[in-house]
């Protein structure tokens, strides 16, 4: 599961900017040693600071703002099973990635692709049963009534501008 993902240098003593994904900016090191995306140890963190939702955090082996710059856009990922079950109503990101999307009345709209968040809230992506565009759709209640994981599918209620 990626926790979050390396924005930068900040400074010149090789701290990094992180985006945390994680509820807690500082969970982010709470869940064992952080992968890259083949699943090999990427970096050891000790966090610094956090501000809003990122981090400022010293890396193993890390000394300076080069060293630091070159790790832009590294994923950091941990282990599925280091992370808590979700409580009721809540979701991992990863477990939404291509559930099936239907109508109310169980007609198939698509899947899902991914899940967005660009600061108003979490969006749904979806890949349409018929093709075309993909569509983002608001993550709240209203509009995905039912999330069914066991089934592998979501309950979309569609508005007006979602479909052309």
């Amino acid at each position: 599961m990626c926790l979050g993902v390396v924005l930068g240098a900040h400074g010149v003593r090789g701290l990094l900017r992180i985006r945390s994904y994680t509820e807690d900016p500082r969970a982010i090191v709470a869940y064992g040693p952080l992968e890259d995306e083949s699943g090999r140890p990427s970096l050891k963190l000790a966090i610094k600071s956090v501000r809003e939702r990122f981090v400022i955090a010293a890396a193993h082996g890390i000394a300076s703002r080069s060293a630091a710059e070159a790790l832009k856009g590294t994923r950091l990922f941990v282990a599925r099973a280091a992370l808590p079950e979700p409580g009721a109503g809540e979701f991992y990101h990863d477990d939404l990635i291509g559930l099936r999307v239907a109508l109310e009345d169980g007609r198939s709209f698509g899947r899902v692709r991914a899940i967005a968040n660009y600061g108003a809230g979490d969006l749904i992506e979806i890949e349409p049963e018929g093709g075309g565009a993909t569509l983002l759709i608001p993550f709240t209640k209203s509009r995905f009534p039912e999330v069914d994981l066991a089934q592998g599918r979501l309950v979309v209620v569609p508005e007006a501008g979602d479909i052309d």
